[in-house]
């Protein structure tokens, strides 16, 4: 998995790429726990190029979540393919997060 940032503004648009799963999730919980105890807490994960996520990937999105509330941070998720959205569903996790059709969408939400 690859892992590409880019600032608009204050807002950090992260964007994992391929699968996020029980072999990839140290890479985004570790790019996510850096940017937050260095107070980056204003985030949008942009799903664009994400193929897959698993429990795993699921269990670090809530942790950065929970981080970023700590901190009194924002965040929210982004252009999810059909197939993630539906992970998203199935286990509860869409009424936890703010999502979006598009990180355009979502950056001014969390600014």
């Amino acid at each position: 998995m690859e892992i590409h940032q880019q600032a608009h503004g204050k807002v950090l648009v992260i964007s994992p790429t391929g699968r996020l799963d029980s072999l990839t999730y140290h890479s985004l919980e570790d790019h996510l726990s850096n940017l937050i105890r260095n107070g980056k807490t204003t985030l949008v994960i942009d799903f664009t190029q994400l193929e897959y996520i698993s429990s795993s990937g699921l269990r670090v999105l809530l942790m950065a979540a929970k981080q970023v509330r700590a901190a009194q941070g924002k965040m929210a998720l982004a252009a999810m393919s059909a197939s993630i959205r539906e992970v998203f569903d199935i286990s509860g996790f869409s009424s936890i997060f703010e999502i979006y059709p598009s990180a355009q969408e979502a950056i001014p939400a969390v600014e």
